[in-house]
């Protein structure tokens, strides 16, 4: 099948590389002139090797717990599964590379401003502003807004440290050679909560970037267009993080294509009830970390992908 590809993330690239191994002629159409997502923590579960093996060979440093700090108690949270620290950029670069070399076309400079013609599937993995999801007329989801800033102080301690602030957190990451701050909040707060957090402990950051992040999981009804990552709104409630959720998501795409039907109720089988359940357990947590702190035990031990 001739397949068009709507953004050259790791999604797009991921399934770019898998389709073209399956014999399909792949197009993949990047609206910016270079290829690598700057604006992302990197901070992946070890499921990550599980799709990228050779992803390995990025590592920056292993994380193995994170610290919650509320007003009145720090929790430490273990990982059943531990997380690795990488570059986002480079993490895209390679995939990009193994997509190309199973025969996928990567445009550059291609910005699509309308469903691609000419395709027998079109896949909109191009972002939280999604063109293919806005030509679907599908509703946009609720945003956040994360930033990011860097640290020129080596760090290569094995704990993430978080601080819960309205509507959000704000987090510091040990990334071996530096150390990066970063929060993720509603876009009005984030910008002045992270700032009077840095000022307050005389931090300045280097290399500050943003993103939206979304979160609202939907896919069309449609038989031939469908979205996938971030432009479907899969990131997890808590963290933000959706690069693991996206790449589970794309194998079941792959597993099922090309019926985008049965791919759309197979993703909403397996995640609306873990988005539930991750909505209504950071919901408790934050009440009772903010309210009624001593309920919660000092020490726990969560699945980081899936809380479960």
């Amino acid at each position: 099948m001739k397949v068009a590809i709507i953004g050259a993330g790791i999604n797009g690239l991921y399934q770019a590389w898998k389709l073209s191994g399956l014999g399909h002629k792949v197009t993949v159409f990047e609206k910016k002139n270079k290829i690598g997502k700057e604006a992302c923590s990197g901070l992946f579960s070890e499921r990550i090797f599980d799709f990228v093996p050779d992803s390995s060979s990025l590592v920056q440093n292993r994380i193995d717990s994170v610290f919650i700090n509320f007003a009145k108690k720090r929790i430490r949270v273990d990982f059943k599964k531990k997380f690795y620290v990488m570059n986002h950029a480079e993490l895209d670069r390679l995939v990009a590379v193994l997509a190309k070399k199973s025969g996928a076309e990567i445009l550059l400079g291609k910005s699509v401003e309308s469903l691609p013609q000419g395709f027998d599937r079109v896949i909109g993995c191009d972002g939280p502003n999604s063109v293919i999801r806005k030509k679907l007329e599908l509703k946009n989801p609720y945003f956040r807004l994360g930033i990011q800033g860097f640290l020129n102080k080596n760090d290569d301690s094995n704990h993430v440290e978080t601080w819960a602030v309205k509507g959000g957190f704000i987090w510091r990451i040990p990334r071996s050679k530096e150390t990066e701050y970063g929060i993720l909040a509603d876009p009005k707060e984030a910008v002045l909560l992270l700032e009077e957090f840095l000022n307050k402990r005389s931090i300045n950051l280097e290399r500050k970037a943003s993103a939206v992040i979304p979160q609202g999981f939907l896919l069309p009804s449609v038989s031939d267009i469908t979205l996938c990552g971030d432009a479907a709104g899969l990131c997890k409630p808590w963290s933000g993080g959706g690069v693991i959720w996206g790449l589970i998501a794309a194998d079941k795409l792959l597993k099922n294509f090309p019926d985008f039907i049965r791919y759309k109720n197979s993703a909403r089988r397996f995640f609306l009830p873990r988005i539930m359940i991750s909505k209504l357990g950071t919901k408790l947590v934050y009440f009772f970390g903010n309210n009624l702190y001593w309920f919660i035990p000092k020490r726990l031990k969560i699945e980081g992908d899936f809380l479960f």
